[in-house]
């Protein structure tokens, strides 16, 4: 179990830190508050109860994968942040819909939930800074 905790733990974190960055984007490089307050009301959604117990099983020190990779740091422009930033988050969102599914089907939901307006939003927003690249 502990195992699976991390797993949910490093995803939320994941989650947050992909749907924040797209979030900035909006609230301070194009001034877009309605998107901005979706994306705040989003990334509150990405949350679980059992914060604690879930902080217990963090183990950044011996994560395997912990450095980048080449793909991973290599960003154009902001497009290709945003992007990065929306997949990142989405694929997040899936594995926290799977497993939460282990425990909870209302945080499995929720989870779902997250992921598919983020697919909605990534249709809109991408349509929107196109322009940047």
């Amino acid at each position: 179990m502990t195992n699976t905790l991390r797993l949910i733990d490093a995803n939320l974190n994941r989650l947050r830190e992909g749907i924040r960055v797209v979030e900035d984007i909006f609230r301070y490089m194009y001034n877009d508050k309605e998107t901005a307050l979706k994306l705040k009301s989003l990334r509150h959604l990405a949350r679980l109860d059992n914060y604690i117990e879930l902080l217990e099983t963090r183990d950044v020190k011996n994560d395997v994968l912990r450095s980048s990779i080449k793909s991973e740091q290599n960003r154009t422009d902001l497009y290709s942040i945003l992007i990065a930033n929306f997949k990142r988050a989405q694929e997040s969102a899936r594995v926290l819909e799977e497993f939460t599914k282990l425990t909870s089907i209302k945080d499995s939901e929720n989870f779902k939930y997250i992921r598919y307006e983020l697919y909605n939003l990534e249709i809109v927003l991408t349509k929107i800074t196109s322009n940047s690249k």
